[in-house]
């Protein structure tokens, strides 16, 4: 499910999680569909913009495919936010958002996130390889792929939150980092099924492995975490339940679900939710680069333990994307040059495994909870895990089924066209992405959650994030994930 932290004034409400999970399920599929259509001939989305390794500015953008070519780069960059600006405003206006605001407020949000994607493209940033610093005529480089850019933008929405609260206040209409993610998510599953079309046997294995993975993690994490919330801090249980569910299942979405299976005060879960991006923030500065250069040579190892570690679906899926390209350009630096999609797949896979758990978990907690601690009239109903399953995910799975079908079960023609109408969809999915880091950067107004008096909170998720569940992940990735590799470009 989606984490990423709301302020801590603003309330959160099941009824509104579901209005946006099923919103984000209609943009996600709508872009797909858009995409599909240019297999039969008609290209919908060819004017969307791409942004290229650069350092003539001039040359950084282009429109996706070669007929638009007459917009030229600044004319596509024009008509994919003209398109998103609809499309998203429509989609706000069914959750009872200001439409003004929103577009006024979103207008000045993909302005800066896209320039920080840009400037994330620059060949001194994001040029890696010897041959891409010989193309460009560079000694040196960052070397952090242009998708650094999730990185500029997350620290230039942290730089606006934290130095320019009024302005991060005015922006908050167009600060959905949840939206943005999932629909992010749902346009990722055809990456992920034409990936997984060139080898089904160690996709299947993936799966396999990522909902083992999953279970063995989340049995031990959670019951660790309580224990030392209630032990170790002396919180009570009303607290404790939903620190645990957010530091080891998924953040925010299972903090919320399960503080409102234990009738917690709303307090708590908001308090956790903001307390979780926070840690996903240094999350993503860090452990991208520990598993390029500590797990560069077992890739799908790094690939789950982002999954495992990072407790957002925004941080862990761009964090997967990161860490993807950062290992790719560190193995392609010793020869090894793997097909791209399979680490980001990876993770994608486990967090999509973990979603699922959230309403399961919150079930099994609200059980208990109305039956054995606080009895009350109201017992928990099987009905509470559909109402609690994260709707977002249907649509993944869906893109992913019609993909997978047509990349292995159609006909050779449809097969080769399929690419690249996956790869046109991508293009949205690597916006909505830059859209969600900058989002997430917004929302962390550090002065003002410490002003919360969150520093004990903060205490037990530092110990049980650092202390055991970074490495217990890893283990867990390790025994599942350790010898299996992508496979080699042909």
């Amino acid at each position: 499910m989606s984490d990423i932290a709301v302020k801590v004034s603003e309330p959160i409400t099941l009824r509104a999680r579901l209005n946006e999970d099923w919103l984000a399920v209609v943009i996600g599929l709508l872009v797909f569909g858009s995409a599909l259509v240019s297999i039969g001939g008609t290209d919908l989305l060819g004017w969307a913009v791409t942004t290229s390794v650069y350092t003539d500015i001039a040359q950084a953008l282009n429109p996706f495919a070669k007929a638009y070519a007459w917009l030229g780069g600044g004319g596509a960059l024009l008509a994919t936010y003209a398109a998103l600006l609809v499309v998203l405003s429509a989609g706000v206006a069914t959750l009872g958002a200001d439409v003004r605001k929103f577009a006024l407020a979103f207008t000045v949000v993909f302005a800066i996130a896209y320039a920080s994607w840009i400037f994330g493209s620059y060949a001194y940033v994001a040029a890696v390889t010897p041959a891409e610093q010989q193309k460009f005529g560079l000694s040196w480089s960052l070397k952090l792929t242009n998708e650094g850019g999730f990185i500029v933008a997350l620290l230039a929405g942290l730089v606006i939150a934290n130095f320019f609260p009024r302005f991060a206040e005015w922006l908050k209409e167009a600060i959905r980092p949840e939206l943005y993610i999932k629909i992010a998510i749902v346009i990722l599953g055809a990456t992920v099924a034409v990936t997984a079309a060139g080898r089904l046997n160690l996709a299947s294995s993936l799966l396999l492995r990522g909902a083992a993975a999953i279970v063995e993690a989340y049995l031990i994490y959670w019951a660790v975490i309580y224990y030392i919330a209630r032990k170790w801090f002396g919180f009570s249980r009303e607290w404790s339940v939903p620190l645990a569910s957010g530091i080891s299942i998924c953040g925010v979405a299972a903090a919320i679900a399960t503080g409102g299976a234990i009738r917690a005060r709303p307090a708590v879960p908001i308090l956790v939710s903001s307390l979780v991006v926070v840690f996903a923030v240094v999350e993503v500065l860090i452990l991208p680069f520990l598993a390029q250069t500590f797990l560069w040579q077992e890739p799908l190892v790094a690939g789950a333990w982002i999954g495992l570690a990072i407790k957002t679906d925004g941080a862990a899926v761009a964090g997967g994307g990161i860490t993807e390209s950062l290992i790719m350009a560190k193995n392609a630096a010793e020869g090894i040059n793997y097909q791209p999609g399979w680490i980001l797949a990876t993770t994608a896979t486990v967090k999509i495994f973990i979603d699922i758990f959230i309403g399961i978990w919150a079930f099994i907690l609200g059980y208990i909870w109305t039956n054995h601690i606080d009895k009350g009239p109201d017992k928990a109903k099987p009905s509470e895990i559909w109402q609690r399953f994260p709707k977002f995910i249907l649509g993944f799975i869906l893109v992913f089924v019609v993909s997978l079908w047509l990349a292995v079960g159609s006909t050779p023609q449809i097969a080769k066209a399929l690419p690249a109408a996956a790869g046109e969809a991508n293009v949205f999915r690597v916006i909505f992405f830059v859209l969600t880091f900058f989002s997430i950067g917004v929302m962390s107004d550090f002065r003002k959650l410490w002003q919360q008096g969150f520093g004990k909170l903060a205490a037990v998720y530092f110990v049980s994030l650092f202390g055991f569940v970074i490495w217990v992940g890893l283990l867990i990735s390790w025994l599942f994930f350790s010898g299996f590799k992508p496979p080699l470009v042909s």
